[in-house]
């Protein structure tokens, strides 16, 4: 998410512990890292746009446009593999930093406004919005008139709680738990002297530890070594729908074990990357082969389990476990490739860049019930499914976008989210 701004960029640079030449370098990275991760959320806005369009809607979205497109199937596919494994990859990036930068109570303060807060006052009126956009979607399919069975209510209990999209910020949440205890565990050993003498004794064995986790961040096969925890916890999932991978906690309070190891891996790989920046270079190098691979291997996925979306679970047999190692490789080398791509063309300031970043969070917590409302409003025309698409995707990211810059970006809900801005500037009154 949001977990670091233009703000702590410049105060990372100019911390005592780097100097002025690395501190630089990461200034100018740190440019590519926010494009990429707008870049994340705005595909969910695609992500969804396009899921009244496939085939078999009706089985898992509110909306069931009659207009249907199997190119969209491989599209949506290739996107689940990596967005959100992406994110929390330069999540737990920007979290380390925030840690160094603001230290532990700096940095629950303000994890707690820009993710708890928006959580805790969002959920509900955002929840609220969907419910009006289900019942909007379900007038316009039957002419005009409600159902005569309401849809099942859910429950509110932890194990039946709709979080629906803000699912990323809970797990964001479980995540920061442990990140923060055992920064403070460590940093507590350090000011007691305990690290120290540990680090005497042990400094051997640690030196080939870090040898060894250095060569698996930059060597050649790191995609596939990390794709193994992903791919057994995936495996032994009893009814996994594979076609859409990870399975999320948006309707639980209880992740599952493969969202715990999928993302908390990812998180946990950012969070070390900072420490080891050194692998943007290699990656900046290697991001052509790192997307190749990735296109090939979630081809290949796709050519296992069909262009069709579809529901039922993968039998759990040997195929099953070479589709989840497959599957989680993808993920890993789009990482890898797209941070690479990204760093090596986007690493310098720009204004648009900016401000698409910063509008990304507010764009992504609020447009889900824009796009059902879009979807139902349009489902019943006769236009291609392509106009329709354009026309749900920019009429969505038109209100967010004009809602972001005279309702958030220079307003007290732009200072939750992003942060503290200047105001905006005003023209001076003529006198003539």
């Amino acid at each position: 998410m949001h977990t670091a701004t233009h703000s702590v960029t410049r105060s990372v640079t100019d911390s005592h512990t780097l100097n002025a030449p690395l501190a630089s370098r990461r200034e100018d990275r740190l440019h590519g890292l926010d494009a990429l991760r707008a870049f994340a959320l705005l595909l969910g806005v695609l992500l969804h746009a396009s899921m009244s369009f496939l085939p078999g809607a009706r089985f898992f979205w509110v909306v069931n446009d009659h207009e249907k497109s199997i190119l969209l199937g491989p599209v949506f596919f290739m996107i689940h593999v990596f967005r959100m494994p992406l994110f929390f990859m330069l999540a737990g990036f920007f979290a380390h930093m925030g840690l160094q930068k603001k230290g532990v109570s700096g940095f629950i303060r303000d994890r707690a406004r820009r993710i708890a807060l928006p959580l805790l006052i969002g959920w509900p009126l955002i929840f609220g919005i969907i419910v009006a956009a289900v019942v909007l979607a379900a007038r316009i399919r039957l002419g005009g008139n409600l159902p005569k069975q309401s849809p099942p209510i859910p429950s509110f209990t932890p194990g039946d709680f709709p979080l629906a999209h803000l699912w990323f910020l809970y797990m964001l949440l479980l995540l920061y738990i442990p990140s923060v205890a055992l920064w403070t565990l460590w940093t507590s050993s350090q000011a007691s002297g305990l690290a120290n003498r540990l680090n005497m004794q042990l400094s051997k064995q640690l030196d080939k530890v870090g040898e060894l986790i250095t060569a698996s961040l930059t060597g050649w096969a790191a995609p596939f070594l990390l794709a193994v925890p992903v791919a057994l916890a995936l495996f032994y999932i009893p009814y996994w729908t594979n076609w859409f991978g990870v399975p999320t906690p948006d309707q639980s309070l209880y992740p599952s074990l493969a969202a715990w190891v999928s993302f908390g891996m990812a998180f946990s790989f950012g969070w070390l990357l900072q420490s080891c920046q050194d692998v943007f270079d290699r990656w900046k190098k290697r991001w052509a082969w790192h997307l190749l691979m990735a296109f090939a291997l979630s081809s290949y996925c796709l050519l296992l389990v069909g262009m069709v979306p579809r529901l039922m679970p993968a039998p759990h047999d040997a195929d099953k476990l070479l589709y989840a190692f497959l599957y989680a490789a993808a993920a890993w080398h789009f990482c890898f490739g797209l941070t690479g791509l990204g760093l090596r063309y986007m690493n310098q300031a720009s204004p648009a860049l900016r401000y698409v970043a910063d509008a990304s969070y507010w764009i992504y917590l609020i447009h889900l019930p824009l796009i059902m409302a879009a979807q139902a409003c349009v489902s019943r025309s006769d236009w291609h499914w392509l106009l329709k698409l354009m026309v749900v995707l920019c009429s969505t990211l038109l209100l967010t976008l004009l809602s972001y810059h005279w309702l958030v970006r220079y307003t007290w809900l732009g200072a939750v989210l992003n942060g503290k801005r200047a105001q905006r500037l005003t023209r001076a009154p003529q006198h003539g």
